[in-house]
């Protein structure tokens, strides 16, 4: 158990870890089409909306998602790219043991703050974060809430009403709640171990373990998709009423190197005879250097120079595979998925024409995708310039990405 009154080494850098809950199966919104967080709004997942707009705030950095045990792919499909830029773990029976276990699961990581949301929460905004990410304290809470606006009635057991209700002082609770990272893990842990299993939200929990809870404006539109109406709804919403501007990036890659006495040339990978070989430092494949800039262009990580500087011995004579398996990876790593690749080389000799086969199946295996993906053309100079001096060889790289997002405004 967690004793929230011990000294933790906590994160200082303002970022706050975030727990979505997403093992609920969701029998109110009806089955037919899987449990909710799993539907479809506005062509997407409704986790994967909800994954969007907390991946893309600067102030967050860990988030570990509660799944159902049997969810593992359904989860991978919904989120994409966005599945290997999160942490998913197995939920509980209830929200609450959903929640400690998210909790459990950040505890390595020290942060200072959380927030919790309920994935079926998927019109929470940036505002709404920052205005609860600002409420935490050291040892308080924050809950967004709406003030009630309906007339409440109480129920008697006759089934008439019994007693009208003030509103005055009433709120509907929303989701993210935001806590000191330490105290919530302590309070879900103690409740664990006491075998209190009835708390509906985190702030419940807080209250009774004595954690201050500031109320603060939540948002109209941070509905809790509930019934199947709801989704329908949000469907309506997001399909009629938002247009998306999705994240698709194109980056561009040039690269020459001059030809010095050899027996052949590497190509995209592909080793050719020749009277002559490419001067440089790896391989000197041209086409693999061009790609490789390009699709570190897509994420702003700089040039092949960057990562592969020529002066470092370790990359004397290295296949450039490498550099582009490299780029892939950086690409991937920032959740982008490779779209396409196009390489012009640019020489009188040799000829490409008989290669673009092996070249399109190294590039396939270099890129993980598929050959239709990938453009190799070859064209002279018309015997203009260095090039067509045959004094060495030139080329062209265009890759398209497409990341997770959309373009900011």
């Amino acid at each position: 158990m967690t004793d929230a009154s011990e000294n933790h080494v906590s994160s200082a850098d303002g970022k706050v870890a975030v727990v979505i809950v997403a093992a609920g199966r969701g029998a109110r919104a009806g089955q037919a089409n899987g449990p909710k967080q799993y539907q479809h709004i506005g062509g997407f997942a409704v986790i994967a909306h909800t994954l969007e707009i907390f991946l893309a705030h600067p102030r967050t950095s860990e988030i570990v998602v509660a799944i159902h045990a049997d969810d593992h792919e359904l989860f991978r499909q919904a989120a994409g790219a966005n599945a290997e830029r999160v942490t998913a773990v197995m939920g509980g029976a209830t929200r609450q043991e959903s929640v400690r276990l998210g909790l459990l699961a950040l505890r390595g990581h020290a942060p200072a703050q959380v927030l919790i949301h309920d994935a079926v929460r998927p019109f929470v905004d940036a505002e709404l974060i920052d205005r609860t990410i600002a409420a935490i304290g050291e040892r308080e809470g924050a809950l967004p809430a709406l003030p009630v606006a309906d007339t409440l009635k109480r129920e008697s057991t006759s089934g008439v009403v019994g007693e009208t209700v003030s509103r005055s002082g009433l709120h509907a609770a929303q989701t993210p709640q935001g806590f000191p990272f330490w105290p919530i893990l302590a309070a879900h842990e103690k409740a664990h171990h006491l075998g209190k299993m009835d708390f509906t939200d985190d702030a419940a929990i807080a209250e009774w373990a004595h954690i201050p809870v500031k109320i603060v404006p939540g948002s109209p539109d941070n509905i809790k998709l509930t019934w199947a109406r709801d989704i329908a709804m949000a469907d309506q919403r997001l399909s009629g009423e938002r247009v998306r501007f999705p994240d698709i990036r194109t980056g561009n890659g040039y690269d020459v190197h001059a030809f010095e006495p050899g027996d052949h040339v590497t190509l995209c990978g592909v080793a050719i005879a020749h009277d002559k070989k490419l001067s440089g430092h790896s391989d000197a494949d041209v086409g693999l250097h061009a790609l490789t800039d390009a699709l570190l262009a897509t994420c702003g990580a700089g040039d092949i120079g960057t990562h592969f500087p020529p002066s470092d011995p370790q990359w004397k004579g290295a296949a450039s595979r490498i550099f582009v398996e490299h780029a892939a990876r950086l690409v991937r790593e920032r959740g982008g998925r490779i779209a396409n690749a196009d390489i012009t080389l640019i020489c009188e000799a040799p000829r490409v024409g008989p290669h673009r086969e092996a070249m399109t199946a190294a590039l396939s295996q270099m890129l993980a995708i598929s050959p239709d993906r990938i453009s190799i053309k070859a064209t002279t100079n018309e015997k203009l310039g260095f090039v067509g001096r045959e004094e060495g060889i030139a080329a062209i790289a265009t890759a398209s990405v497409v990341f997770p997002g959309e373009v900011p405004e």
